[in-house]
């Protein structure tokens, strides 16, 4: 998550004191963290296309930063105008290019099917985006191969701003939950989903704030989180042997 955060501030589409106020009001643990840390401050990358935002967010994917950059370096080298290749460009580059750029094959498929879908307009542009609702570009973007519901949402909160994102699967907001209200376990996604709608319509900041509580707990409170319980696969009872009657002597 810290990864795509940089120094530019957004101009936010809702009333800051309004939201705090709002999840102060219904959440006595919120209530306090937003008390004892840093107000909450959104800070994005200037402002992407949703396929250049994936075409970045493929890239990084499994792998470390630092490699990940060196890797998107040479795939924009391979256009030319040497910044990320536009649709067209990405259909007519050869897997053996991409593949020597650093690319996986997996990788490759990923960032041609979201080139498709860019030119056949599933993928919107970011004017077109702005205009979406979150459950339609949520829609829309999952559905490119290699792109999962994680993804979009980061784009939904460090591209566009959304106020009302709650990422159910990032490890980030569940071990913070975890820590905010003094559990030993990560939530499961349903739980966590079910808690959330406490937060809303500012779900996005109380998961702002659940990074916060990560960041203060520190890496020896956050290793003690264990991960959520296992559904135990239900087990049938085992018939009982049919009794068979024996005959009287």
């Amino acid at each position: 998550m810290e990864s795509i955060v940089t120094e530019t501030p957004v101009a936010l589409s809702f009333d800051l004191t309004a939201a705090t106020k709002h999840l102060a009001e219904r959440d006595e643990r919120l209530k306090r963290l937003i008390e004892e840390t840093t107000p909450f401050q959104l800070k994005i990358e200037a402002a992407q296309s949703p396929y250049e935002t994936l075409i970045e967010a493929v890239t990084h994917q499994s792998i470390s930063g630092k490699a990940a950059a060196t890797i998107f370096g040479r795939v924009k080298a391979l256009s030319s105008s040497g910044g990320i290749p536009t649709p067209e460009e990405m259909l007519k580059l050869r897997k053996p290019a991409l593949r020597k750029a650093g690319l996986s094959g997996a990788k490759i498929l990923a960032m041609k099917d979201l080139a498709q879908k860019t030119i056949d307009g599933v993928v919107p542009t970011l004017e077109q985006a702005q205009k979406l609702s979150d459950e339609e570009l949520v829609k829309r973007l999952v559905s490119v191969r290699g792109i999962g519901a994680w993804t979009v949402e980061m784009f939904l909160i460090f591209r566009l701003g959304r106020p009302d994102v709650l990422p159910i699967h990032d490890l980030g907001v569940k071990k913070g939950w975890s820590i905010t209200y003094g559990k030993r376990r990560m939530p499961k996604p349903k739980e966590l989903l079910a808690f959330g709608e406490r937060w809303r319509p500012y779900r996005t900041i109380a998961s702002w704030y659940m990074w916060r509580a990560c960041q203060r707990a520190g890496n020896a409170a956050m290793r003690k989180i264990r991960p959520a319980r296992a559904r135990k696969p239900h087990q049938r009872p085992k018939p009982k042997r049919p009794t068979r009657n024996r005959a009287r002597r």
